[in-house]
Order: structure tokens, then sequence, then C-alpha cells
């Protein structure tokens, strides 16, 4: 992974981010400011991407309107979608609404697919090395974390280390020799980032969750089993999927995957505030509108400052 692009890039902007924590209203204001600025909506939501997957991911599809969106339902649920896949099908969505004159609008609030955006990483797809399994089969654990260490000193991510194809696929990846010398478009982005209280957005995430399970979530995720997806993949795929999909096992009364969920989604939405926060910290400019007042009204006078 390489870094080629950067936050502060001169010129007009091309790119216009909104992005805020769970509940916060973003999809409402990208969508209101695509209408105003001939925009297309392309979604950084590492769930949206699942068709089938409608009330517990919150895409509010009727929210959009004649606005057209991308990077939602591109993926079958069941499929473990990642961020090399999310980068390719986000620079194709972007080459094609740029191209046709119109603005890329990226709205979402899952902050390693944002960051790779704003910040301009390049992801190298890495492919299987089925010899160098081989090579590593005989190796104990021990020998494998040794190896990766010597690959990879800057290595962070320490659950790479306590389970063997975790670990033989972090070789992999840190021994690949290839590159990738696809050309990358020039981003100028500008980013809004919409901003609550604590307090009014635990409100706001409570009551959202009673919504969508008045609204059918739980019939949702059980019509998703059904249709074959094991409940291994619902652990995967986190949040509402995984106390819905306990619930349904039995393993949780239905008061208690409530409160579970509810708290969940609470501490998600500090660790989203937490990484606007690095992405700050690391270069990237969001300039900040209250979700309390009026955004709108306060992003549309960013933008003709800007312009």
């Amino acid at each position: 992974m390489s870094r080629v692009g950067g936050s502060a890039a001169p010129g007009t902007p091309n790119l216009l981010v909104i992005l805020g924590a769970t509940a916060s209203g973003k999809t409402r204001l990208g969508v209101e400011l695509a209408r105003r600025f001939h925009g297309e909506i392309i979604s950084a939501d590492s769930r949206q991407v699942y068709r089938g997957m409608d009330i517990g991911t919150g895409k509010d599809l009727h929210e959009y309107q004649e606005i057209p969106y991308h990077l939602i339902d591109v993926a079958p649920p069941g499929h473990e979608f990642n961020l090399f896949q999310f980068q390719r099908l986000f620079l194709d969505s972007f080459s094609d609404i740029s191209g046709r004159g119109r603005l890329a609008v990226l709205v979402g609030g899952s902050g390693m697919y944002l960051d790779c955006v704003l910040r301009g990483y390049r992801l190298v797809e890495v492919p299987e090395h089925p010899a160098l399994r081989r090579e590593l089969a005989p190796l104990s654990m021990t020998e494998l974390a040794e190896r990766l260490a010597r690959a990879n000193p800057r290595l962070h991510n320490s659950t790479d280390l306590t389970e063997r194809s975790r670990l033989e696929r972090a070789i992999e990846i840190a021994e690949y020799q290839g590159g990738d010398d696809e050309p990358w478009p020039e981003i100028t982005p500008f980013t809004i980032g919409i901003r609550w209280e604590r307090a009014q957005l635990r409100e706001r995430i409570t009551k959202r969750l009673k919504e969508r399970l008045e609204a059918g979530m739980i019939e949702e995720v059980q019509r998703l089993h059904d249709a074959g997806t094991g409940w291994d993949k619902f652990e995967f795929y986190g949040l509402e999927y995984r106390y819905v999909a306990r619930y349904l096992k039995g393993e949780l009364s239905k008061n208690d995957m409530f409160q579970k969920l509810n708290a969940a989604i609470h501490d998600f939405a500090k660790k989203q505030e937490n990484w606007f926060k690095r992405m700050q910290s690391h270069g990237t400019v969001i300039h900040w509108v209250e979700g309390a007042g009026d955004p709108l009204s306060e992003s549309l006078e960013l933008m003709q400052n800007l312009l």
C-alpha cells in the first residue's frame, strides 16, 4: 500500500465528501447537496454494498429519489467485501461520474473507506501464492511470526499472530513483490462533516434502532439466514446483524438483544468520531456543520465561499 495523493490538493474540488457518525443525517445532507450541484452519490458504507441487507444497514433508498447512487447492492449477502474491492469500485464510479460532467458525492461513515480515498492510498490486490504456502506449511507459529516480523517490522495488527491462516496470509501480503501501474485519477476533495452533541446523537441512535426493529429488521435477518447466509457471517457483519442473529439463535432474549445492540451502536458512533479526529490529525481537512442546526444551509454557505 502506497500513498499517492492527499486531502489538500489545489484546484476546484471534483469530489464532495459528506461524513458523520451513524444516525447523524449524512445521507439526507448528501442527497440534498447532490441535487443542488448536479451530483451523484457514491456510498462509503461497508455494509450497504450487500443486496438484501436493507433495514439493518439503513439504506433508506427512498431518500435518494431521482439522485443516482453507486456502491449500494453490489455484492451478494454472505460475501466478505473488502477495502480493495471498495477502492476499485469507487475509482470506477468516480471516473464515470466525472466523465459525464457530474459531481461525485462520497457519503458515509466507514472510516477506512473514507480514508483510503481522502489520503490517497493505493491498495494492491495480492494473489494467493501456493508455492509460498507450501514453504510455510512446516513452520511453527513462532517461526511464522518471526518471518512476518522480518517482512513487516511495523506490524500493528496483532490479530494476525493468533490464527495460522491469518498469519500465513499476512506473510503472503508482506512479501508480495507485485505492483499496480494503473493510472490514479486526480482527486481534489472538499469534505463536510455533520456532528451532534453526544446526548442528542445517543437519542437519535436509540430512536432509529426502535424504528428499524418495528420495520422488520429481525425478519430481514431471518430471511437472509433462510436463503443461505450462515450465522457466522452475521458475526462478521457486526452490530445489528450480529445481535439479531444471536437473538434468533436463542442466545439472547429480545430485551437483552435490544440493550446490548443499542450500547454497541453507541460505542460504534464514538469510534467513528475518534476515527474522524484521527483523519484530521493526519491532514484531512473536515469542515464541520451542526446537525441540530441547519446543516444544509451551513454546507451551502461553505460551498458558496469555496466556489
